[in-house]
Formats: C-alpha cells, sequence, structure tokens
C-alpha cells in the first residue's frame, strides 16, 4: 500500500479531479492524502476517501512536505499552475526540493501523472515497499 498525495493549484483543479476519476481503481487501494480543497473536490466526486490537511497557502504543502521529509510519502501528483504567481511559492519549492532529497517521484502535469499512475497500476512501486519496511523504528 502506497502513501500519495494529491495537489493542484486553483486553474488545475478540474484536470486533477478528472484525473483521479479516471484512475480511481488505482487509487482506490492505497493511503491518499490531499490539500484541503483539492481533496474535498476529489472526495465529491469519487468514493476515496482521502486524509486532508490545510489548503496549499495556509500550509497544506508543509504539511505533506513533512511527510516527504521522514520518508513517508511515496508518490505525489502537483499539478501547479505555471502560468500564475502563486503567494506560498517558497513552500512549493521547499516540498519539490523534499521530495529530490528523498527520491520521492513527484508528478507536476498530467503527463507525468500519466506515466506515474501506470507505474503504480503496473506494479513497479513495489521499492517502496522495502524503503517502508527498512525504515528505521520500522518492524520486522
Amino acid at each position: 500500500m502506497l502513501n500519495i498525495a494529491f495537489i493542484a493549484h486553483d486553474r488545475k483543479k478540474d484536470e486533477i479531479v478528472n484525473f483521479v476519476i479516471a484512475y480511481e481503481h488505482v487509487f482506490t487501494p492505497h493511503n491518499l492524502y490531499s490539500t484541503g480543497t483539492t481533496g474535498t473536490r476529489i472526495m465529491e466526486q469519487t468514493s476515496l476517501s482521502i486524509h486532508r490537511f490545510m489548503s496549499g497557502p495556509l500550509g497544506g504543502d508543509q504539511q505533506i512536505g513533512a511527510l516527504v521529509a521522514q520518508n513517508e510519502m511515496d508518490l505525489i501528483v502537483f499539478l501547479r499552475d505555471p502560468l500564475m504567481a502563486q503567494p506560498h511559492e517558497p513552500d512549493i519549492i521547499a516540498l519539490l526540493r523534499l521530495c529530490d532529497v528523498q527520491g520521492i517521484p513527484v508528478a507536476t502535469n498530467i503527463a507525468t501523472a500519466e506515466v506515474l499512475v501506470k507505474a503504480v497500476e503496473r506494479g513497479d512501486f513495489a521499492w517502496r515497499e522495502l524503503v517502508h519496511k527498512y525504515k528505521p523504528g520500522a518492524s520486522e
């Protein structure tokens, strides 16, 4: 079971909702997380249960980042709006940097999200189970 997070800027929320609807069957068995409004929108349109953090500008990106820093997040779909300045841009950059530090796959556009969800569907993320199994403090 993977820990997967969904984040989307305002003009990308419809796109992420449609994406999750299309791949609901892939996401169903996993632990799902999101920033506030994105998670609400996804839950309204699917039968998925999502742990919602605060809205991105209010710290939701940082809350997800805390899980990334602890190497507890396995995949992030973060549909960014590259044409709109974001007031919390430093938080976004920090989250992306943490993903690079921990080697967490992150999709910032729908094309990459499609590739990663297909990998999840094929079982290509089984290596993340080893990360969880051998994490310091994990039971064997």
